[in-house]
Order: C-alpha cells, then structure tokens, then sequence
C-alpha cells in the first residue's frame, strides 16, 4: 500500500462525486491530497471557503456535478481541477419550494 500523507482540508463523501468539500477555509494554490483517490493531488485555484466545493478534475460546460453521489447541479461554464464550485457557475438541480 502506498504511504500517503494527507492532511485533511477537504472531504470526497461518496466515490462518485467529482467534488470535494472544504473542512476549513483553504486559500488558492494550497495542495490537497486525497489517499481515497490514489494520493491524487489537486492544488486550489481559488481561495475556497469552508463548506464549498471544488473540482477534482477539469469539467466541461453542462457537466452535472455530483455530491453525496447524486447529481446536486450543472455547470453553466468549464471549470478546471482545484476551481471553486459554487453559484456563480453552477446552476443547482433542487426545487426551489416557493415556484409552481
């Protein structure tokens, strides 16, 4: 098995998302290793703050986004490995209550 070292940042929570979570404010060119993943590395983009997400891998415009290992939203524009994930080009999936 291959000595990893991690220092946890950030959090995958299911296999098959193609995001992770930030566990704490993390500022841009900060390196985060995931050990689920092989020791994949991906250096931030962005500051990102605590609770957001970020791209494990480059993803194209119109790309679902998935969290928790379901699809929680679309990219309305590419974004690269390590680039913050968040409303300004993301578009979510979820009902809002309040519309018919």
């Amino acid at each position: 098995m291959t000595d990893c070292k991690v220092a946890v940042r950030a959090i995958i929570l299911d296999g098959k998302d193609n995001v992770a979570t930030a566990l704490q404010d993390m500022s841009k060119e900060t390196a985060v290793s995931f050990a689920e993943r092989g020791c994949t590395t991906v250096r931030l983009l962005n500051d990102i703050p605590f609770g957001h997400k970020f791209a494990l891998s480059d993803l194209s415009e119109g790309e679902t986004i998935v969290k928790y290992g379901v699809p929680i939203g679309q990219l309305i524009r590419p974004v690269k490995a390590g680039e913050h994930i968040h409303l300004h080009n993301l578009v979510t999936l979820q009902r809002r209550g309040d519309v018919q």
